[in-house]
């Protein structure tokens, strides 16, 4: 056991303390303000909603708690248990070791564990926790059908490009990373090319907006904002929750406004108008183009980062590697990274948050802030969201501002 693997240790067991902490204040938080509706809301969510969205926060927390614990125990299994060593050394009597064909089984082998471990995790969410709250509107056979289109799409996907990833790092040297940055960059951008009209409709259905009224507000927003865009389209949510979003997706030629049907049925037309004008804030404040940026930043410190220390001993025998393979480094590292990154996590919600003031912000100026207010509640209430989030637990978690906040910054815009 080295330095290293003592640091690890450490960071494995703070970071998942310091999840289930967070979800235990979280839990704690909302059962104490579960007995009143916050006075911001009392006129518009009944106690009974107020109360349902309280108990649903806790229930998906106590399911977030056990899969941190089931995270961290996969994570020690593969690294200080041997699992990764046992499957490198299962994998070299079918494939030559550290060949491209044996990375690329390696990876996927430990990937598909992995969404494995995930399943049942997955499976109790969905048919216990959204069932139990009413959400849930997928059956066995829509869960089967999503789960076989997710494995083999990422099986079509994933493993090209881990093998693309395995032939730069043989072909570029010490350089490496700075070929297979380009190259994640370029995927990446095809990736969101691809997605509204190739990889989403796998999944779901959509069809144009076809309400003539809502059309015709629709239209005139995106004409006074001067947004062009693949069209404004309803995608078939409610096959699956009852669940209601929208969202924007794409960019260039490829951008399109996406509303979930089930949001839909609960907006009228001024409150449509009032979330599309938040969608196209986004946009036109640029937050497409500096989600890219910070996705190339971060990504390319990353590798740098991989770079300098895949060949290191300390790093792959700290981990309980005994023979380096280039996949196997990998491996480690995707595994590790995100227990020395956990203690980030609020820099990134603060972005986002802030993202979302800003779209608010944009919106108001093009849309009435009292439909977006009557939008978001509703929202909110349907969603069942916790009106009352622990400030430190909201702080790591929520990548949009508490409803509260939200709230009273769009009416002190008004």
């Amino acid at each position: 056991m080295n330095s290293f693997t003592v640091l690890f240790l450490f960071m494995l067991a703070g970071t998942s303390l310091a999840r289930i902490g967070l979800s235990l204040r979280q839990i704690r938080h909302v059962r104490a303000h579960r007995v009143a509706v916050p006075a911001a809301f009392a006129n518009a969510i009944p106690l009974a909603d107020h109360q349902k969205a309280a108990d649903y926060c806790v229930a998906r927390n106590h399911v977030a708690m056990a899969d941190t614990l089931l995270q961290a125990a996969w994570v020690l299994l593969l690294t200080l248990g041997g699992g990764l060593q046992w499957l490198q050394q299962l994998w070299s009597e079918l494939l030559p070791v550290g060949g491209i064909a044996h990375g690329v089984a390696l990876i996927g082998t430990v990937m598909l564990l992995g969404a494995l471990i995930e399943l049942p995790v997955s499976i109790y969410s969905t048919f216990v926790i959204e069932t139990r709250f009413g959400f849930n509107r997928s059956n066995a056979a829509l869960f089967v059908a999503d789960l076989a289109r997710s494995l083999l799409l990422g099986a079509a996907i994933a493993l090209p490009l881990i093998a693309l990833v395995l032939w730069l790092i043989e072909q570029l040297g010490a350089n490496w990373w700075i070929g297979t940055w380009i190259a994640w960059m370029a995927f990446s951008l095809l990736l969101m090319l691809a997605y509204p009209t190739l990889i989403a409709p796998l999944f779901n259905r959509f069809k144009a907006l076809e309400d003539e009224s809502v059309v015709a507000r629709v239209t005139g927003l995106l004409e006074r904002c001067g947004f062009r865009s693949a069209g404004v389209f309803v995608m078939d949510g409610s096959r699956r929750s009852s669940h209601g979003n929208a969202y924007f997706t794409g960019f260039g030629a490829a951008k399109r406004i996406v509303f979930f049907d089930t949001l839909l049925e609960r907006l009228d037309g001024d409150e449509i108008e009032a979330v599309l004008a938040h969608e196209l804030g986004h946009y036109r404040l640029h937050h497409v183009i500096w989600r890219i940026v910070w996705v190339a930043a971060s990504s390319l410190v990353l590798l740098a980062l991989l770079g300098w220390v895949i060949d290191k001993p300390w790093f792959h025998a700290g981990l309980g590697l005994n023979e380096l393979t280039i996949a196997a480094g990998l491996i480690l590292f995707m595994m590790v990274m995100p227990v020395f990154t956990f203690p980030l996590a609020p820099l990134s919600s603060m972005h986002s948050r802030k993202q979302e003031y800003q779209a608010d912000a944009w919106a108001v100026r093009h849309a009435a802030a009292q439909c977006l207010v009557s939008a978001l509640v509703k929202l909110y209430q349907d969603n069942a969201t916790t009106l009352t989030p622990d400030p430190l637990y909201s702080t790591f978690h929520d990548s949009h501002p508490p409803a509260a906040l939200r709230i009273a910054r769009i009416q002190a815009l008004a």
